[in-house]
């Protein structure tokens, strides 16, 4: 992430094949920014879009006072995107929205008051949300629900774009994959306060949407991925006893049975109780290496120090 400026917002934007909304987009953020009276920038991440979008942001430079442009190579995704954005943004305060209007820059405001009363991230809610049932609400209905079930992070809307955080909570986070939806996850971990409120949605009035059912997949996958950073980090040896627990089981009962399946269950005995031994030298190791690393680090996470 870029070093401290005295900027007070950087709004973070990724951008993808949006040349019918770029131009409207970036008149309104500046208009509601500028309203505000904060020292502000816009960051807008143009992710390898095909269409003219890049060269409609290109020109927009020239004319809007704080817009600045990263363009990546080619289309690496929103995740990449928007970790592009926060390694250049320069804010003490940074918002995220889409690029494609369905969030209302009118809304950003209250999140930032949110963050200025002692919030460390304010996610939006889309209540009301303006998508198709069964190819968008739904599925997003499902994922929110399994989210906060294994998670239990209280936010009802974790896909929703609009979010604004304190700088120092995401500026050591490394996104990957589709990871930027289970930010406030990861936040969470580091002893962030969140906070949630209602925003407004639109119907998309210009292009298309880039996602559909196929990255149902992808959410199930990074949500088992995070629940392996936040929770096998803290007690590894813990979930390969879990991985274990069966395998014991098995040698136990094999074993047992030796009189009656001879040189088979006696192989099969030996083989469950290696993976038993295998399982606790993972685990071993893996405490090892946490306590390392715990034992170098230099800092600790912390609101306020008073003397």
């Amino acid at each position: 992430m870029a070093a401290p400026h005295p900027l007070d917002i950087s709004v973070v934007i990724p951008i993808y094949n949006e040349e019918e909304n770029v131009g409207e987009l970036v008149e309104r953020v500046s208009e509601v920014m500028e309203a505000t009276g904060y020292l502000f920038e816009m960051i807008l991440v143009d992710d390898g879009s095909r269409d003219g979008t890049l060269d409609l942001l290109r020109e927009a430079c020239g004319r809007v006072a704080g817009l600045r442009v990263v363009a990546l190579r080619r289309n690496f995704g929103q995740t990449s995107a928007l970790q592009a954005g926060f390694d250049h943004a320069r804010g003490r305060i940074i918002v995220t929205l889409d690029g494609d209007l369905q969030n209302d820059p009118a809304d950003v405001p209250r999140l930032i008051a949110l963050i200025e009363q002692g919030a460390d991230v304010v996610s939006g809610w889309r209540r009301d949300r303006q998508d198709t049932l069964f190819l968008r609400r739904i599925p997003s209905l499902i994922a929110n629900g399994l989210i906060r079930l294994l998670t239990g992070v209280p936010v009802h809307d974790q896909g929703c774009s609009l979010k604004a955080y304190r700088r120092e909570v995401i500026e050591r986070l490394d996104l990957y994959s589709d990871m930027h939806r289970f930010i406030t996850v990861l936040t969470m971990w580091n002893a962030a306060k969140i906070s949630e409120v209602e925003v407004t949605h639109h119907p998309r009035r210009a292009g298309s949407s880039k996602y559909g059912l196929t990255r149902v997949g992808k959410v199930i996958a990074d949500l088992l991925t995070i629940q392996m950073i936040t929770h096998f980090r803290h007690h590894p040896v813990r979930w390969f006893s879990l991985v274990a627990a069966p395998f014991v089981l098995a040698s136990v009962v094999c074993l047992a049975a030796v009189p009656l399946g001879g040189v088979v269950m006696a192989s099969v005995s030996v083989i469950a109780s290696m993976v038993c031994v295998s399982c606790a030298c993972a685990g071993a190791v893996a405490e090892l290496i946490l306590e390392t690393a715990h034992s170098e680090r230099e800092f600790l996470i912390a609101r306020e120090a008073q003397r």
